[in-house]
């Protein structure tokens, strides 16, 4: 089982630092984009082997309601760029492992 709190490396894997600070923000109870973006890809993450704390409800909604607060322009373009980065992130671990 990984870990969540290992160290970021120079061979990390593209988007890590955000399942790592998404995890981190999960388990101190923090709704955060990482923090969210990580409970959409939860059950992955999961069968990957990493450890999930209790996802957010309703991420996909929340993920793009906060980020069209804080840029309503470019919330979509925003919203997909995250997710190509969980799923790169997703699909290098798959490799990885």
């Amino acid at each position: 089982m990984t870990s969540y709190n290992r160290v970021v490396s120079d061979d990390a894997l593209p988007g890590e630092d955000l399942v790592v600070s998404g995890i981190e923000d999960l388990v101190r109870g923090v709704e955060s984009i990482p923090a969210l973006l990580v409970s959409i890809g939860a059950p992955r993450l999961r069968r990957l082997g990493y450890t999930v704390p209790t996802p957010i409800p309703s991420p996909e909604l929340r993920l793009f309601e906060l980020l069209r607060q804080s840029d309503p322009d470019a919330a979509h373009a925003r919203y997909n760029a995250l997710v190509r980065r969980l799923v790169s992130f997703e699909r290098a671990a798959e490799c990885a492992r």
